[in-house]
């Protein structure tokens, strides 16, 4: 069998405040930007890596979830407990550097970890946690 992760979701409530962490503190391109206003699927990924991508999605646009589960999805955001995804880089600490001078919510500095693994992590701002691990 002959599997690639493609695309992985995280949700987003202010597309324009999404794009400036993603595109400008983060440095990936933005591939396609489709609907308007604040309802936009915008896909974005890393420069040069056309096989991976993120997209960013609003939550509430899917038809099937009830105003209840919108209400739960938005709490779960502003707490910063609803979506996350794990990245990683060769230079854990100029990632770092790059990433926090761009003024985004720090979570953790740049940690060795118990279990093996070297890491950092921030927050975007829809709340989601974007970790950075190590490659070694």
């Amino acid at each position: 069998m002959d599997i690639t992760i493609h695309t992985t979701v995280l949700p987003h409530d202010d597309p324009d405040a999404s794009l400036a962490f993603y595109r400008d503190a983060l440095g990936f391109e933005v591939r396609s930007d489709v609907g308007q206003g604040r309802t936009r699927w915008i896909t974005v990924g890393p420069v040069g890596r056309p096989d991976t991508s993120i997209l960013l999605a609003p939550p509430g646009a899917d038809p099937g979830i009830t105003e209840a589960e919108r209400r739960t999805i938005a709490e779960m955001m502003a707490k910063g407990t609803y979506g996350w995804i794990l990245l990683a880089t060769p230079d854990l600490d100029g990632t770092f550097e790059k990433v926090q001078a761009r003024d985004v919510e720090v979570v953790q500095e740049p940690t060795e970890q118990p279990y093996g693994v070297r890491d950092c992590a921030f927050r975007d701002p829809a709340g989601n946690l974007v970790r950075f691990q190590e490659l070694r």
